[in-house]
């Protein structure tokens, strides 16, 4: 796709994930896809974990205390491919739309907090697992590696993604620069630590749009009142449970292409002229004209990390060399 004289349409959508099913959940993702759709959306964002429900209960409850909820979780996250995949996948296929959406995605025995993005053909192009939970969610998720901090060729350009606090980490956010990223997917929380965690989002974000030269589409969710009482009896704990959403899309310039959601449910959507990224380039590329490999560079551990390494190689060459006839003496 070229980058100049280009439109696309994107929807960030910030809505309630059912707290209760995953399969309350999936349903909400798919009518918010249809409706995005409806208003000619080629790329569609949701939160952070969305399906089937951020943790909550890991930032109120204290450790001793999420057994419960925890093996509830585990009921209900979402196998990778699986039902909930193919859901997804049928639904890009059919409204033409790029879909990404945060999972709690279960791996045998282990969660991971993950974002799938399926293209308009169905493929799931991307799966990356966080590289780094925060504080409380080291409880809830495993870490993901390197191999899914990739940038990606989609039908609406190259997509590259990071969840909530990757965004503090600038060799990750560099990784995905330097593949030229195009479209920045970006999911947080929503719904937790108030307006301090609001304004902090929104500097990582513009931050990454800016430095990066690319569009961020970011998604939160939202909480309902009846939700958060759900979650803690805590009144205290509740209000750790509001504030905190910043649904928004950002521009190459560092600046918002139309106004954030802040709060309540809804589809944020707007057009991204695809030119501005080279408007901004082309005074600033720091991939690019703009860069100095040669005194600062990064690397980046790219390859799986096997439980078990064979050396089954190695003890063949020895049994083969072992079976060679042994050289005559001189």
């Amino acid at each position: 796709m070229s980058q100049t004289n280009n439109i696309i349409r994107v929807a960030a959508v910030q809505y309630s994930p059912d707290l209760e099913t995953k399969t309350g959940t999936v349903d909400r993702v798919l009518a918010a896809v249809a409706e995005a759709a409806g208003q000619g959306a080629q790329l569609v964002v949701f939160p952070e974990t969305f399906i089937p429900y951020y943790p909550y209960f890991s930032i109120v409850l204290p450790p001793a205390m999420i057994a419960a909820e925890q093996m509830r979780l585990y009921d209900n996250a979402v196998a990778v491919p699986g039902p909930v995949t193919d859901a997804l996948a049928a639904a890009a296929i059919q409204h033409q739309t790029v879909i990404a959406v945060g999972v709690t995605e279960r791996d045998h025995d282990s969660l991971y907090n993950t974002q799938l993005v399926f293209d308009v053909d169905g493929t799931m192009i991307m799966k990356h697992r966080k590289i780094m939970p925060a504080f409380h969610e080291r409880m809830i998720w495993g870490m993901g590696d390197g191999t899914s901090l990739k940038v990606v060729d989609s039908a609406v350009g190259r997509l590259g993604a990071l969840t909530c606090w990757e965004h503090y980490s600038p060799l990750a956010r560099y990784a995905l620069m330097a593949q030229h990223e195009q479209i920045h997917i970006s999911t947080y929380i929503g719904s937790a630590f108030g307006p301090v965690f609001t304004a902090q989002t929104e500097v990582q974000i513009r931050n990454h749009a800016l430095e990066s030269g690319c569009f961020v589409v970011n998604a939160t969710a939202w909480l309902s009142d009846e939700q958060i009482n759900s979650v803690t009896d805590d009144p205290k704990m509740r209000d750790v449970l509001r504030g905190g959403c910043m649904t928004a899309i950002i521009g190459p310039d560092g600046m918002h292409v139309v106004p954030p959601l802040t709060e309540g449910a809804g589809i944020l959507v707007a057009d991204l002229d695809m030119s501005m990224i080279v408007n901004r380039k082309r005074m600033m590329d720091i991939v690019g004209h703009f860069a100095r490999p040669d005194l600062l560079s990064l690397g980046v551990h790219s390859r799986e990390t096997p439980l078990i390494r064979s050396d089954e190689p190695a003890q063949a060459k020895v049994r083969a060399d072992d079976a060679k006839p042994a050289a005559a003496d001189a």
